[in-house]
């Protein structure tokens, strides 16, 4: 393998790890706005809300069948 296509191989592998981190990051950004988001959530609301917050379709309908 000559010196001119080692230095693109390199390149490249650099490139792809930059922009696996870059990814990782934002990932890791997303995930840490979310536990901000539920932390605020559980402090700040009631449990009743927290619920219907995670589960919207259930308590909407209630059976007065016997």
């Amino acid at each position: 393998m000559d010196i001119a296509a080692l230095s693109m191989a390199m390149s490249q592998g650099q490139m792809q790890q930059q922009a696996s981190l870059s990814v990782m990051k934002k990932t890791m950004d997303q995930a840490e706005g979310q536990g901000d988001f539920v932390a605020k959530m559980m402090s700040s609301a009631d449990v009743q809300a927290l619920q219907h917050a995670a589960e919207p379709h259930l308590g909407g309908n209630i059976d007065l069948k016997g």
